[in-house]
């Protein structure tokens, strides 16, 4: 592999975030590596121009269900080491939180590879439960359902477990064990030997977890019960003579818990908590960790944001240990560990892939050979010699006089002093200098700061085709980062330093946060655009929340989607769900199509009453106009 192929991987970071699934050919495209077996790989590139074959076009999510399999027996694997290691008497179970991707190809594949370890599900509300049901999951697993419960989710957890599902209802508030005794009372009174759900409390830990999502857990805590909540649980189910349905513990402290230091805290406080409740008589046989197993989005392996300091080996081996030295003391059984990390299970597996639509120029370039005439103002003389006389030992001065003068620029135009064709050319020389300015100041060893925020002002803002809002709501409203990288030109070393704009209509719009090993970069290292040629960018590890959480700023509606498998021969394009339309969009704000489409033909068919339009006119454009309602919400990449 060259040189430049080397550098260029070290630039994006590969080897720190891509847990192994991803690399470089000799093409210099990006490659997805199969977890089966190395030598399987992927080319990006090549998926992306086979697609564009097919009339599918960028923005497109490329899903790889082999990465969930390689993440899921990773997990399975930690934990059967950790197990055998420090000889745990209990078992470890997944259940994957449907919250994360409820995309029904997820949840399919993960139980088509998970039910091989007997891992279930985890639904969290209504609609959740009942697709779940509807699912087929290994008869030894659980299906845990957490959140707020109303009678009728309750109810349809009761018909999930006479169906033969093993239910597992977590009481998060008092209120939802009334309505659990009610629908006993109506299940059991025509059939005593009906299957029952069995019953879980949530306990609210003084423990914290770290990172953006440390509120969720500790005392404040929005989910859980009291220390005295759950007391009032077990008397209620003791007067009831059912305390034999509760079967487990269940903690969450948060998700992206960065720290592990953290996780083994809560771990002790929670199995204290199991081992008190088992010595009360009570046969709880699971310990419900929650999620919150962080994924290296930047791979700096720190307790940073978008990092974590911990491996799944290194998860693994202190939630057994603390739990295994808890249970000891106080001698009571080893729990059935359940755990439900849906962000590290899923977010490698998918890939958004656009492409750069176009360059938006931020600062200004003279179009026409700059001349500066005796009868300039002076303070346009000043900029032009300090352009021609900048060197690598005044930049910084000159850098600081040509604020100075641009600042006087201002003020004269504003007074009137200088004419329109004088602001202009005063503008472009003092970029001309600011650009000189920044080139010698990157070639000295340290770069002071003022020359990083002048960098980050003068860097190319690429057009990208998506929208953060649909595709990357997270890195939009929490600054999560995601690692970006272009899928082809990676044996080319980037000269352009970037950020990238999304086509919404909003500021907000744009990514200038991206993953450095030792720093948040606040720009991308780019190629430069070659007109009439594609340029494409991937958004990695996207397969957690991004989706779900996605919404329809603008109308943008989902993006195309294509499921790979990766062979002895490269990818196989197993599936292709098309994105979004015009009229899919529009019917999110509940419009319809046909009324449209008639609003509009009777208003063309106006104006060709009045004359205004003939009638071939007028009906190629309601022709064209409702056409348009099965096009793509994305604009069309160039050279399409």
């Amino acid at each position: 592999m060259s040189t430049a192929t080397e550098q260029t991987k070290e630039i994006y970071g590969i080897e720190n975030w891509g847990a192994g699934y991803f690399g470089v050919n000799r093409k210099g495209n990006l490659i997805v590596i199969s977890p089966d077996n190395d030598t399987q790989t992927a080319d990006i590139k090549e998926i992306v121009d086979d697609l564009r074959k097919r009339g599918i076009s960028t923005p497109v999510l490329l899903r790889f269900p082999q990465l969930l399999f390689g993440q899921i027996r990773k997990l399975q694997s930690a934990f059967k080491k950790s197990i055998k290691e420090f000889e745990y008497e209990g078992d470890h179970l997944c259940v994957y939180p449907m919250k994360v991707n409820q995309n029904r190809a997820v949840v399919e594949e993960y139980l088509r590879e998970g039910s091989r370890y007997n891992f279930g599900l985890e639904a969290g509300s209504k609609a959740e439960l009942y697709a779940a049901l509807g699912l087929e999951q290994s008869k030894d697993s659980l299906l845990v359902l957490n959140g707020f419960k109303d009678r009728e989710f309750v109810k349809l957890a009761f018909a999930g477990a006479a169906a033969g599902k093993n239910v597992v209802i977590v009481i998060e508030k008092l209120s939802e064990l009334t309505h659990t005794f009610s629908l006993l009372e109506e299940t059991t009174k025509d059939n005593s030997d009906i299957r029952l759900p069995m019953l879980g409390v949530r306990v609210k830990l003084y423990s914290k977890g770290s990172g953006k999502w440390e509120k969720s857990g500790g005392e404040a805590a929005k989910f859980g019960l009291t220390t005295t909540e759950i007391l009032d649980v077990i008397r209620q189910l003791q007067d009831a003579g059912r305390v034999d349905m509760l079967k487990l513990l269940h903690f969450h402290i948060g998700s992206q818990l960065t720290d592990i230091k953290r996780i083994k805290n809560a771990m002790k406080e929670a199995a204290r908590t199991y081992a008190k409740i088992r010595q009360m008589g009570i046969d709880i046989e699971y310990l419900d960790v929650g999620g919150g197993m962080a994924v290296d989005y930047d791979g700096s392996r720190t307790s940073f944001e978008s990092s974590a300091n911990y491996n799944a080996r290194e998860f693994a081996n202190d939630v057994i240990y603390v739990i295994k030295m808890v249970c000891d003391d106080e001698n009571v059984p080893h729990p059935t560990i359940i755990q439900e990390s849906g962000r590290y299970l899923s977010a490698y597996h998918a890939i958004l892939v656009t492409n750069v639509q176009d360059e938006i120029e931020t600062v200004v370039e003279d179009l026409t050979p700059m001349e500066v005439d005796i009868d300039d103002p002076q303070v346009v003389k000043e900029l032009a010699d300090l352009r021609e006389s900048i060197n690598s030992k005044n930049y910084r001065e000159y850098y600081h006089d040509a604020l100075e003068h641009r600042e006087e620029l201002f003020t004269m135009f504003n007074l009137g002093l200088i004419s329109l064709e004088d602001r202009g050319k005063g503008e472009v020389l003092f970029w001309d200098i600011c650009e000189r300015a920044d080139q010698f100041a990157q070639q000295k060893k340290y770069v002071s700061e003022e020359f990083d925020d002048l960098r980050r002002l003068m860097c190319a803002k690429y057009l990208a085709n998506f929208s953060v809002f649909r595709s990357m709501p997270d890195n939009w409203a929490l600054e999560q980062l995601f690692p970006i990288i272009p899928i082809h030109k990676l044996n080319k070393k980037p000269t352009e330093y970037a950020t990238l704009c999304d086509i919404t209509c909003d500021s907000d719009g744009i990514v200038d946060k991206f993953v450095d090993l030792h720093d948040v970069k606040t720009v991308l290292e780019l190629h430069k655009l070659t007109p009439g040629e594609p340029y494409y960018i991937a958004m990695m590890l996207v397969g957690a929340y991004q989706e779900v959480m996605g919404n329809n700023h603008n109308l943008f509606g989902v993006p195309h989607e294509a499921h790979i498998h990766i062979g002895d021969d490269g990818h196989i394009i197993k599936k292709v769900v098309y994105g979004a339309t015009l009229s899919d969009s529009v019917a999110v704000a509940r419009y319809d199509a046909v009324q449209l489409h008639d609003h509009f033909r009777r208003a063309i068919m106006q104006r060709i009453k009045n004359g205004s339009l003939s009638t071939k006119e007028g009906n190629q454009l309601i022709e064209f106009y409702e056409n348009q309602a099965d096009s793509y919400t994305y604009l069309a990449p160039n050279g399409s």
